[in-house]
């Protein structure tokens, strides 16, 4: 675990400055950050679940880094351009000459990120512990990695995305299939659960009689890339987990293609939840709207909460569901869990 790899590199000597904010970069909820200076801690955490559970135990986190620090953590996301953008931020908000330590697990890609940056900088030996491995080297400056930072991506003609949000590089299929399976015409308030960077989204503006479409997700820098790339004034953008978020009304529609994975494993209690939830948003004339791998099973949770459910496609990976009629009562809704991928 992190934690026991943290406290090996605390007994480091120097391991931190005597004074100065930490940077943590994308800390998540299980990480037992108990070792570290609480008061001087800026925790950095875009993914709301995290997000919150770490606002929870008295930690000052925030979405984005806020001005400069005496030294960083950065904890190692499994997409490698991520990590690589993230170590770049370290480099240009850590003083020079301050620690940057990393962590990881190997089944994140630690040791292709130690290789990497052994290549460029010099670095201290790293410490193996619990399937993993921390290491440090000192801030460079700001200019050091600059190459690892900024990268985008144009996964459609109008949008522009950033490394490690889900589908960056290009528009995912079931999404794909789910957009061209919306009818032409749609109710007025229309929701988009789990919209990442907005292609849905475009979709369901494009409908006739859309006046309102609520983007709702989780992770602060796909939900950042559709603000950037959606201009419509009808479009409302909310940085909140799905499983959890309370319309000010409902909607007559909902569209998603929803979270499976929790971290490295499939989760179909997750897809249940967010089932459960668009349920509780949608009025009692609503519909829903959703493509999900056809090996999940969604359809018998579906008919519990819905009157009338039935595929649109044919599509022998995928199933194109629309539900329509939520039934008046609602099952409790399920807890946030650590982290949703889909």
């Amino acid at each position: 675990m992190a934690d026991r790899r943290i406290s090996l590199a605390l007994e480091a000597p120097d391991a931190l400055p005597p004074e100065g904010r930490i940077l943590l970069l994308r800390p998540r909820a299980e990480h037992d950050l108990h070792g570290l200076p609480k008061a001087r801690l800026h925790l950095v955490q875009g993914f709301r679940p995290d997000f919150e559970a770490l606002q929870a135990q008295g930690f000052a986190v925030s979405p984005e880094p806020e001005g400069g620090y005496a030294a960083a953590f950065v904890f190692v996301p499994r997409a490698r351009a991520e990590a690589e953008a993230l170590l770049a931020e370290a480099a240009m908000r850590v003083a020079p000459g301050g620690s940057i330590w990393v962590d990881g697990a190997k089944t994140d890609g630690i040791d292709g990120i130690l290789k990497a940056v052994r290549a460029r900088l010099p670095v201290d030996e790293p410490i193996s512990k619990a399937h993993g491995k921390i290491f440090r080297f000192s801030s460079p400056g700001p200019n050091a990695l600059a190459d690892w930072a900024g990268r985008h991506y144009t996964p459609a003609p109008g949008f522009q995305t950033v490394p490690g949000v889900f589908s960056a590089e290009s528009v995912d299929f079931g999404s794909a299939l789910l957009g061209a399976a919306l009818p032409a015409q749609m109710p007025a308030r229309v929701a988009d659960l789990g919209a990442g960077w907005g292609w849905l989204s475009a979709q369901i503006l494009a409908r006739e009689g859309v006046e309102e479409c609520h983007l709702i997700e989780a992770e602060h820098a796909a939900l950042a890339s559709a603000r950037a790339s959606i201009a419509d004034p009808r479009a409302h953008f909310h940085w909140a987990d799905a499983r959890n978020f309370r319309p000010d009304a409902r909607f007559g529609a909902v569209v998603m293609n929803p979270p499976f994975h929790t971290a490295r494993s499939a989760d179909p209690a997750l897809g249940l939840a967010f089932i459960t939830a668009a349920q509780a948003m949608l009025s009692l004339s609503g519909t829903l709207y959703m493509v999900a791998n056809r090996h999940l099973p969604y359809v018998a949770h579906l008919k519990t909460l819905f009157r009338e459910v039935d595929e649109l496609g044919d599509d022998p990976g995928y199933r194109l569901i629309r539900a329509q009629r939520p039934l008046a009562a609602t099952t409790k809704r399920a807890a946030p869990s650590s982290r949703a991928r889909r």
